[in-house]
């Protein structure tokens, strides 16, 4: 029985360490995990159990499965279809987003969709300007990134001097005062912040006066509808494509987005970023909602 303890565990160890070495994801993980409970489960209960003799114990992995199945069952509905956990680990969305927010995800905002396939099978709505979405970087579909919507399927997103403009009337902003944080190698940086209005959502964004809009050697010159944008010093201007959406950072100079790598399909996506549950560092940002 003990041998049997050590193997289920080690069964998980393994899924754990192929999460975090590959590009498995955690939920495939999960459904392996499901289908492995569940199938030791069935297989006693349509077969096993005739088996054992009167009075004979349950097998311990059969014990483990049965306990452990309707748990992840309900853990691996709620991931796929309502709500999942992400943590942020970058300050390309600061100011409103800090490294170490514990955030959720609205899985049904933008349709149900299939896990781990990630293919939409129900329509309920789509995302919106100024959304602030997590999606499946276009480049590597096991990273997941986080930036805010700015342009949809059709929009002309342009970017000059540090002024953004959609369908050719500048987003309304106003000065909200600077902002101090300290960058990766102990970097100090000063920086200044706005408010900026997208249809409906008022949000902070962060430019650093001393970079330029856009650095141009950073730009991919193959990503899938290139010709679509156009960049010079000043900035950029780049027309998105249907069925795509075009995603910022809202630390507009230390961000790594659109401007750079192209647009999101929509096959990327994964949901609608609604609340701060959890900062260890930063209690208080406990319970925030996502603007």
């Amino acid at each position: 029985m003990q041998a049997m303890k050590f193997v289920f565990w080690g069964l998980i160890l393994v899924g754990l360490v192929l999460v975090y070495q590959s590009a498995m994801s955690f939920a495939l993980f999960l459904f392996l995990l499901l289908v492995l409970t569940g199938v030791i489960w069935l297989a006693d209960v349509v077969w096993l159990r005739k088996r054992r003799a009167e009075g004979e114990p349950e097998p311990v992995v059969v014990d483990y499965a049965r306990s452990f199945f309707p748990v992840i069952l309900v853990v691996f509905l709620l991931r796929s279809f309502l709500v999942e956990p992400f943590k942020i680990p970058s300050g390309s969305m600061l100011p409103t987003l800090e490294i170490g927010d514990f955030i959720l995800v609205n899985k049904f905002d933008y349709g149900i969709r299939l896990p781990i396939l990630n293919v939409k099978v129900f329509e309920v709505g789509e995302p919106k300007r100024g959304d602030v979405m997590v999606f499946r970087y276009p480049k590597d579909p096991a990273l997941d990134y986080i930036k805010r919507v700015i342009g949809l399927p059709g929009d002309t997103v342009e970017y000059i001097d540090k002024r953004l403009i959609i369908n050719g009337q500048p987003v309304a902003m106003e000065p909200a005062g600077s902002y101090e944080y300290v960058a990766d190698g102990l970097n100090f940086v000063r920086a200044q912040t706005y408010w900026e209005r997208i249809d409906g959502h008022r949000y902070t964004a962060m430019v650093i006066p001393d970079l330029p809009p856009v650095i141009l050697y950073q730009v991919e010159g193959a990503f899938p509808h290139r010709e679509n944008c156009t960049y010079n010093e000043r900035g950029f201007r780049c027309r998105v494509p249907e069925g795509h959406y075009f995603m910022l950072g809202d630390n507009r100079d230390a961000s790594n987005d659109s401007r750079y790598w192209g647009f999101v399909p929509d096959r990327n996506i994964v949901g609608r970023a609604f609340l701060i549950w959890m900062n260890f560092g930063d209690l208080s940002r406990i319970g925030r909602s996502i603007e």
